[in-house]
């Protein structure tokens, strides 16, 4: 199997989940092993570029261990926005007393700040200096579609703000403080939207929502002039023990889903990647994704795989429903992780079961890239549930009309037209989205709210918008502290507030909802419980392919258990097309 023509510029997007990383990366060893010189960029806030290549990548570019002409860097967007920051402030240290300086700090503290300052080293890559580009080929492993589109937004929007605010917006500072000017934005834009430099790798499992997200994301691609795209199919699943009914249900939805795919991408040249037996980490395991599955080899290591497989049981999703209502007729439930890890379903499945014994539930989600009401399909909503998306588009139009109307009253022509131009600062929308959460959060004194985030790094931002809130608050109330309780200090407490982390059994999913778990006790919020989805190793099954894959699981899940989750449910694969409402209507019984 072979990439078609190679551009300097190489983009993966896609769904979270679908394998992005892992292709990229085995792209990435592919072309060095040929010779050319090769630096792969994640873009990611959840980047797992470490584990994947064994090799402890940062924010500096770094040779990858075992391998020449690679290098690889990560762009931390926390970091790139700390480096933003102390641009802007540094100038003014010996100028402004030290609350004002702390003041302009926490205003660049926002979620739009840690975007553009993401976006400006971004693009310092794709530009390049005047200088000799050292690389043949520069490689993205993005952030999960709904981030990568807005990055690729970037430069006309901050372009058209900064042009009418030549002061800047206080969540972004001075436009000086940018290493990337205008004109360099526009050159990025001119570069990803040429053929010859670049081409857009849309990923995607064999997954009907996977699938919608990459015609949807590749449409949207196109509209931006990012036309030059690849479809892969990523994890195709051919058994190898026909007399397997999960493994025969598998490959038939595969085959359904690719056949039922949109029209655009059937038009589109692609590329079919087969499922392995182990998870691709490391050099050797990446080296085989571009060669042919070796089924005599699978069936050969199946035999001490198959007599090995050990049954423990762990509670399944029912039992987690039943311990959310133990002593509670109320309260939020929040699904978070790694993108692709099944946050969505697993958030909808929790708020039916909620519903179907009576209570009143309201589901929503934080995810730009979430489509609820796909995970939900044909189901009739219970009468007691309710269903909605927090839209940041949306509830930013809100959000200015009521200003708007608040502020706009007996104002000229001229001044609410200032007031306007305002309010359009990307800044407007952070607040938007954080409002709409916060009123989410206070829903659930009154009824079972559940929530299902975006991935990991977008839930970060977030949280971190609410805690810079909740300092605000603290900071000018009059109130007594007993009388006060900010959305943050509701997600502190555990009474009120389950947060359930979702992963794949799988050591990279793992890691990463690991960090999340430190991220948020180091912010004093406690998870309620792991959720290992999709688990082979849960599952009924004798194919020797998908046994290799739950022998790969068992260490994982122990880690799990005795280093990381308090408590840990499990759902096993789920080889029905309508995953919800098998998830709905069939308690798991989980064995490992």
């Amino acid at each position: 199997m072979t990439l078609p023509l190679i551009t300097p510029y190489i983009f993966f997007t896609g769904k979270g989940g679908v394998g992005k990383t892992s292709l990229a990366s085995a792209t990435a060893v592919k072309l060095a092993d040929e010779g050319k010189r090769v630096l792969l960029i994640s873009t990611d806030p959840a980047s797992n570029l470490k584990e994947v290549l064994e090799t402890n990548i940062t924010e500096k570019i770094t040779p990858v261990n075992g391998i020449a002409h690679l290098h690889a860097v990560n762009i931390d967007p926390e970091q790139s926005a700390e480096e933003y920051r102390n641009r802007v402030i540094s100038p003014m240290q010996d100028i402004l007393p030290a609350h004002e300086i702390e003041k302009i700090r926490e205003e660049l503290s926002g979620a739009c700040t840690t975007e553009i300052a993401a976006f400006d080293e971004f693009a310092r890559y794709v530009v390049g200096n005047d200088d000799e580009q050292p690389y043949d080929v520069i490689i993205f492993d993005t952030a999960p579609t709904g981030h990568t589109l807005r990055l690729l937004e970037l430069p006309a929007a901050w372009s058209n703000f900064i042009e009418s605010n030549p002061d800047g917006a206080s969540c972004i500072g001075p436009s000086s403080a940018l290493k990337t000017s205008q004109e360099r934005y526009q050159k990025v834009v001119e570069r990803l939207q040429d053929k010859n430099a670049t081409t857009i790798y849309l990923v995607s499992r064999p997954d009907r929502s996977a699938l919608r997200e990459a015609d949807r994301s590749g449409n949207e691609l196109d509209q931006m002039g990012l036309s030059n795209q690849v479809l892969l199919i990523n994890g195709y699943f051919e058994p190898i023990d026909t007399s397997d009914l999960i493994a025969a249900k598998m490959k038939l939805k595969a085959d359904e889903t690719i056949a039922q795919m949109p029209e655009r991408l059937k038009k589109m040249e692609k590329l079919v990647f087969p499922l392995r037996p182990y998870n691709l980490l490391g050099l050797d395991r990446l080296r085989t994704v571009f060669k042919p599955l070796d089924t005599e080899q699978i069936k050969q290591n199946s035999g001490p795989v198959l007599a090995a497989h050990p049954e423990t049981d762990l509670p399944d999703l029912e039992t987690l429903v039943d311990e959310l209502v133990a002593d509670k007729d109320h309260g939020l439930v929040m699904t978070m992780g790694k993108g692709g890890v099944g946050k969505t379903t697993i958030a909808a499945a929790i708020a039916f079961k909620l519903a179907l014994r009576g209570y009143p539930v309201h589901l929503t989600t934080t995810d730009p890239a979430a489509h609820l009401l796909d995970s939900i399909g044909d189901l009739d909503l219970p009468e007691n549930l309710t269903v909605d998306r927090i839209d940041p588009v949306k509830e930013k139009k809100d959000y200015i009309e009521k200003v708007l109307d608040q502020r706009g009253r007996n104002r000229t022509e001229e001044e609410l037209k200032l007031l306007r131009e305002d309010l359009e600062s990307p800044c407007t929308e952070e607040v938007a989205v954080f409002q709409a959460f916060s009123k989410a959060i206070h829903h659930a004194r009154r009824k079972f709210v559940v929530m299902d985030t975006a991935p990991t790094g977008h839930t970060l931002l977030l949280l971190d918008t609410t805690g810079s809130y909740h300092k605000e608050v603290i900071r000018n109330t009059k109130m007594g502290a007993d009388k006060l309780k900010t959305p943050y200090m509701f997600l502190q407490d555990p009474e009120y507030s389950k947060l359930l982390i979702v992963a794949l059994p799988e050591t990279t999913p793992v890691s990463e909802a690991a960090k999340l778990q430190d991220d948020l006790r180091r912010s004093n919020i406690e998870p309620y419980a792991w959720i290992s989805n999709q688990s082979m190793s849960a599952t009924d099954i004798s194919d020797p392919l998908l046994k290799q894959r739950a022998a790969e699981e068992l260490p994982i899940l122990e880690e799990i258990r005795s280093m990381h989750a308090k408590k840990l449910f499990a759902i096993p694969w789920i080889a029905e097309d309508q995953v919800l409402k098998s998830m709905i209507k069939q308690p798991e019984k989980a064995s490992i």
